[in-house]
């Protein structure tokens, strides 16, 4: 009987079932769905959590061991940093000693998955790291010593039932890669698939949970003695292990990369491995190979005429969404896990490490942005109140004046001109100096940006992450219908009551340049939330704008038109009509320039549009907007004539001479 396993539109979004043809040897054909459970050789699948409690309890009987660990970790880790110490004292130049980074890099290796994993993270900050160690540090992301091949068999056939020969025509005699937890073959499947085969690490868990607990134990004492530490270093840590031992489970590895794929699979130069779930387990997966070559081995890229620098774009755009939109997101993106496909794609790789951020806390950060834009430094004070970093009864007035220090900081560059690490820096000075804490959640989206980043100052030093995310920001405030974003839209248009029409242009302009960004759609919504009630704040300023705008064009042409007249007649020292004012002409020319930046947007098409329009005007909403933009003009005409004719009586008492006075 031979498998053969469907397009990827026949599996679910969150990989809970997997449907595979079976094609029996008389040609009849049946679809089987399974479960991961399914999938488990006679065994139910159920996956193994990481419980603090559990593990301390194991170890609190085993102090030997962890004492037996301890001095295992410290005695090499001392060594290492004496030597660094003297070198220094003898004059060396130890950040360009080769000999120091390859020690740093073996030890490292030797200590085990958890200081790897430290080291994978350094070897992503360029703008941190000395060029010889950084060398060196990246040949942790998958060149690590292998296990032998024995090893890596017998898991294959106790996970997936049969040994290597029986389910692979083709196996790599030697591991084309060796990482943290485990170590990846090239195989062919009998169905003639390439397939990239993981296998992973004898005793990982054993190895893990060990140091996790000590570094717990650790993290504990400095949160409890340490004063000035007041961010949730347990709680840091219990995340971190949360993470490691979901990317120990490859069957919970396999169903990330498929909902990965369901999320951003559809994001244009975005390219997901597909799983091949009969031959996937806990301790084995099996996914397609992609020929790729890492982001940061950019002369090769550009050999093949890719353009390494776009594809950073693709990975910041792809981060966004994971970040800010659907919330799950890939927490361990360095280069090992980045590959530029040679059709120009960003193949994303090992879905092991992955998390999530709620709704309230994707929108706060989104918040957060609005107001550092706004200079609103108050309102970044509560945004920090609302993503758990300061507590609600913390006493804001010190830290409002500290914010606006920080981004002050900044020697005149705009926000989208800094970068992240620069920022992250003046916050943890920032968060040292006052009550902050700093929750879970975050330090593995920091984590996961500041290595995205580190790659692309890597391959272009000027990159700016920030630059490249506000056409994204700016797409999600014209577009997105929550009530949160329409509040920092109204917050970033209005100040004291006043629309700031260049705000709009700056969104407009940028949101363009986002290719998600649709025309219709925030024509759409745009006029269904200004008809709504949630949108009267909005809505009432807009028709003041919309009527002074009028006003102002009004008076341009009356002016023009009075000047050419008295010009023909011989009046022209006398001047009764006067021009808009010079912020009325402001606000025109920020009209002018709105309507060029629609009329170049992708999708403006007037004949396109026409039945659209005529759709919107009989909207009720629509139709009561008109009205009271109607009623407004109509007001506004009436109190400019009465004006108008209260100021000729005037001028007409002042010319005639009133009875019994003397002129």
């Amino acid at each position: 009987m031979m498998v053969k396993t469907l397009p990827r539109t026949s599996q679910t979004i969150e990989g809970e079932l997997h449907k595979t043809e079976v094609v029996s040897d008389n040609g009849t054909q049946a679809l089987v769905v399974r479960t991961p459970s399914q999938l488990i050789q006679n065994a139910e699948y159920e996956a193994i959590k990481y419980n603090p409690l559990d593990v301390a309890a194991h170890y609190r009987k085993r102090p030997l061991q962890v004492l037996q660990r301890i001095a295992t970790v410290l005695q090499p880790t001392l060594a290492f940093a004496f030597g660094v110490w003297w070198d220094s004292k003898r004059g060396k130049v130890v950040k360009n000693d080769r000999r120091r980074a390859v020690q740093l890099r073996e030890l490292l290796t030797r200590l085990g998955p958890a200081y790897i994993k430290i080291g994978q993270a350094l070897s992503t900050r360029p703008d941190l790291v000395p060029p010889v160690y950084l060398e060196e540090l990246t040949k942790l992301q998958d060149q690590l010593p292998p296990f032998p091949n024995e090893i890596a068999y017998q898991f294959i056939e106790e996970e997936l039932g049969a040994p290597p020969e029986e389910i692979y025509t083709e196996l790599s005699i030697e591991p084309i890669a060796a990482a943290s937890l485990g170590q990846v073959y090239k195989g062919k499947l009998k169905t003639g698939e390439e397939v990239a085969v993981k296998v992973q690490r004898p005793d990982l868990r054993e190895r893990i949970t060990i140091d996790l607990y000590i570094l717990r134990r650790i993290a504990g004492w400095v949160q409890h003695n340490v004063k000035r530490v007041r961010s949730d270093l347990v709680g840091i840590l219990d995340e971190l292990g949360d993470r490691i031992f979901e990317e120990m489970d490859y069957i919970h590895e396999g169903e990330n990369a498929e909902r990965f794929f369901q999320l951003y699979g559809h994001i244009r130069d975005i390219y997901v491995p597909k799983i091949y779930w009969e031959y996937t387990n806990r301790r084995v997966l099996t996914m397609e190979w992609i020929n790729g070559t890492k982001l940061t081995q950019t002369a090769e890229i550009s050999a093949q005429g890719i353009d390494a620098r776009y594809l950073i774009e693709v990975g910041v755009q792809c981060s966004l969404r994971q970040l800010l939109e659907h919330g799950f997101f890939h927490a361990d993106p360095h280069p090992g896990n980045l590959l530029a496909t040679p059709d120009g794609k960003l193949a994303y790789l090992d879905f092991g490490m992955m998390s999530e951020i709620q709704p309230p806390q994707r929108y706060g950060l989104i918040e957060a942005i609005v107001h550092v834009v706004n200079r609103d430094f108050e309102g970044l004070a509560q945004d920090y109140v609302k993503l758990d970093f300061l507590t609600p009864d913390t006493d804001l007035t010190p830290i409002i004046p500290a914010f606006a220090r920080v981004f002050a900081d900044a020697q005149g560059a705009s926000v989208a001109e800094l970068n992240i690490k620069s920022i992250t820096d003046e916050l943890s000075a920032l968060m040292y100096e006052y009550p902050f804490r700093v929750p879970p959640y975050y330090a593995l989206i920091i984590r996961s940006l500041v290595t995205l980043e580190g790659i692309a100052i890597f391959i272009d030093p000027n990159f700016k992450v920030l630059s490249e995310a506000y056409p994204y920001v700016s797409k999600r405030l014209l577009t997105d219908p929550a009530p949160q974003l329409r509040t920092s839209l109204r917050d970033l248009l209005f100040k004291e009551g006043k629309f700031r029409w260049n705000r709009l242009e700056n969104l407009l302009r940028n949101a363009r340049n986002n290719e998600d960004y649709d025309f219709n759609l925030v024509l759409n919504q745009g006029l269904d939330f200004l008809s709504s009630e949630r949108g009267a704040f909005i809505r009432d300023r807009l028709v003041d704008e919309f009527v002074n705008g009028v006003n102002a064009l009004s008076k341009n042409v009356l002016h023009n038109f009075t000047y050419l007249l008295r010009e023909r007649v011989g009046l022209t020292a006398v001047n009764e009509t006067q021009a808009a004012t010079v912020e009325q002409q402001q606000t025109l020319e920020h009209v002018k320039n709105i309507l060029q930046i629609l009329q170049e947007t992708r999708g403006f098409d007037p004949v396109q549009m026409a039945p659209q329009f005529a759709q919107l005007l009989v909207n009720p909403g629509v139709k009561r907007l008109g009205q009271q933009i109607g009623t407004r003009l109509v007001q506004k005409s009436l109190a400019h004539l009465i004006r108008e004719l209260l100021a000729a009586e005037d001028i007409e008492q002042i010319r005639t001479p009133r009875e019994g006075v003397n002129v």
